[in-house]
């Protein structure tokens, strides 16, 4: 009997349709209704799951059958691994594929926060430039300026290149240990947090989300950092406070914050929105069409590895298999 893969979020037909002969495979249609309803219809079927966002104990509960669930994404917080770890279910995800592309989207924050452009933009946008402009509009330099990264990975380490070698930026780091080989390679100094944030002219946490770093960035660590400091957020909402961070942005604590994430996504609605030292762009890290679809790629073949009894190049939950 053929195994049932079912696609709980939006995957390429294309990427699935080679293996129609192999398994059966089911694809949500939200344009026919309630996507959720489906979902959980279908489940029941489903030795493999292939997508990206948050399933729970709840949801799962009727997926009697299930194997490997195999998400498009690096971070897995939107599961519960202990949970798919006690019914042995094996959980992947999609590490690698995404590091550089999630750098340019961090450095690209960088610059807009610094050069102010997406709020000068619309400045011109709206008419207003009719005269030479004066310091009112001045951004501030990248370059030469001190980044300080917290969580030293492989995508805190492709930002840190970019910033010290595109921009001879001076490079900070902190987090569980020393580096030494990113250290030599990037003249990187590796210092204890609180030095981090009260140095940094850009304040980059890059770490997974975790219990210990939800609100790694609060009002304390807020409250360290230099007045003409910015903060960039690429990993996860939750590391930042975001109500701390609001209140530090209102009172003028620092300088500017470009986000990528936000503790509740989609954000429709955010005292944020109204700043023009902030941009908020809506969780784009790894959206560029090259990436997703490696990353989609990537995750397949976890899946296929999965459900035919090998086991998957990047299992989270090492300890269900064999």
């Amino acid at each position: 009997m053929k195994k049932t893969i079912l696609a709980f979020s939006r995957v390429p037909p294309a990427l699935l349709a080679p293996f129609q002969d192999e398994f059966n495979i089911l694809l949500l249609q939200p344009e026919l209704g309630d996507a959720r309803a489906q979902l959980q219809q279908a489940l029941p079927q489903a030795h493999g799951l292939i997508g990206n966002g948050r399933l729970g104990a709840a949801e799962l509960a009727d997926a009697a059958q299930l194997e490997i669930l195999s998400t498009i994404s690096v971070g897995y917080d939107n599961y519960d691994v202990d949970y798919l770890s006690s019914r042995g279910i094996m959980l992947t995800n999609t590490p690698d594929v995404l590091t550089e592309t999630t750098a340019d989207l961090a450095l690209a924050l960088m610059l807009a926060t610094a050069r102010r452009v997406p709020e000068l933009d619309a400045w011109v946008k709206a008419g207003n430039w009719t005269a030479p402009i004066g310091e009112a509009h001045f951004g501030c330099d990248v370059h030469g300026k001190t980044l300080g990264i917290i969580g030293l990975g492989k995508i805190g380490a492709a930002i840190a290149r970019r910033g010290r070698f595109g921009f001879g930026m001076n490079i900070l780091y902190s987090g569980n240990r020393p580096k030494p080989e990113l250290e030599q390679e990037l003249g990187a100094r590796f210092v204890p947090r609180e030095e981090l944030l009260s140095t940094a002219d850009f304040v980059c946490p890059i770490v997974p989300l975790a219990p210990e770093t939800h609100h790694l960035i609060g009002a304390a660590e807020l409250a360290m950092m230099k007045s003409e400091a910015i903060l960039i957020n690429a990993s996860r909402g939750p590391v930042v406070d975001e109500q701390a961070l609001i209140a530090a942005l209102q009172a003028g604590q620092i300088r500017a914050a470009g986000l990528d994430v936000f503790a509740r996504e989609p954000l429709a609605d955010s005292p944020l929105f109204s700043m023009p030292n902030v941009v908020c762009l809506p969780h784009i890290g790894s959206a560029t069409r090259e990436t997703r679809t490696a990353m989609a790629q990537r995750a397949l073949e976890n899946l296929l590895a999965g459900l035919r009894g090998e086991r998957p190049r990047d299992l989270v939950n090492a300890e269900v298999f064999g």
